[in-house]
């Protein structure tokens, strides 16, 4: 079958009526349109043009071409022209997962400016513990996940952020007379913890991590909840394990002391995820990179992880 540039070349005979003023208004070789029309006649067996005195003269089989030809070029121009449009200002909806601990700190600014950037995307933003997110990554419930530790899947497109550092955590005046620098992880034995119940994803790397060491945790209150998990720190009910952005604002505002944890450090990966069984969308693509940016950024400005002591 012919295609779009053969279709070019003829209707540009047909115009001007002449191989030579055609070449001069596409800026190609008079050789180049006469090879690819005999192609095109040949391929649909029929003669479309003939030379008299005067130049070129299409055949009735020409006239045909030439009516489908200027409607086949003009939707091709019209659809170029569109899916560009489509490219630099992306249209549709998109629903976005992510936990709350994440969410605190990168919700605010790539609402703020995937909506400045993407007008016309229309953004759905959920919450949830990253196994929830992965259930719903697969089952078609959300369109990009931002989640901690996921398992390889066959079904799963998933590529790394950022290895999240967690900190301990606990009130201004340090009930526990922990002072400066690092803690060692066996403290944790002895601090008065406040951590959710298993099967949260945190729970169970401090579980797997910790007890790698030989470490059990003093667990004195389970709760699900990180905000009333924070409160309760900040009052100097016990002390708890997160990353270091999800309190950043608090430390900022002294209102929350933090620590490194050492021999063990405990780390988990930060992933962004799509489901390979579904088509990536520009709008997918838009977001997933607005979100690589956003993390980029966040990083640089300290808001992710604390400066090195």
């Amino acid at each position: 079958m012919f295609d779009l540039r053969q279709l070019q070349l003829f209707n540009a005979v047909a115009e001007f009526g002449s191989f030579s003023r055609a070449a001069v208004a596409l800026s190609v070789s008079q050789s180049v349109i006469s090879r690819q029309i005999k192609a095109l006649e040949e391929e649909l067996g029929v003669s479309l043009l003939y030379r008299n005195g005067r130049g070129i003269v299409l055949t009735e089989a020409g006239k045909l071409l030439e009516n489908y030809a200027s409607a086949i070029l003009e939707q091709a121009s019209r659809a170029t022209t569109e899916l560009a449009a489509l490219r630099s200002n992306p249209r549709g909806t998109i629903v976005i997962g992510m936990p709350p601990s994440v969410g605190v700190v990168l919700t605010p600014p790539l609402v703020r400016n995937f909506r400045e950037a993407f007008p016309q995307i229309s953004m759905r933003l959920v919450e949830g513990f990253s196994g929830h997110l992965l259930e719903w990554l697969v089952m078609g419930k959300i369109d990009v996940a931002v989640l901690y530790n996921a398992p390889r899947m066959n079904n799963l497109l998933a590529e790394p952020l950022l290895r999240d550092e967690l900190f301990l955590l606990g009130a201004k005046d340090d009930p526990c007379a922990l002072g400066e620098g690092p803690v060692e992880a066996s403290m944790l034995a002895e601090l008065p913890m406040i951590l959710p119940a298993r099967p949260h994803g945190l729970r169970l790397l401090l579980d797997q991590v910790l007890g790698a060491a030989g470490i059990e945790p003093r667990i004195d209150l389970e709760v699900e909840a990180m905000p009333s998990t924070l409160r309760l720190v900040e009052s100097g009910i016990g002390y708890t394990i997160l990353s270091y952005s999800s309190v950043h604002h608090l430390v900022a505002e002294g209102r929350i002391n933090y620590w490194r944890i050492r021999n063990p450090s405990i780390e988990r990966e930060l992933l962004l995820a799509t489901s390979s069984q579904r088509p990536t969308t520009i709008a997918i693509h838009a977001l997933t990179a607005q979100i690589r940016e956003e993390v980029k950024t966040l990083r640089k400005l300290g808001v992710w992880e604390p400066a090195a002591e």
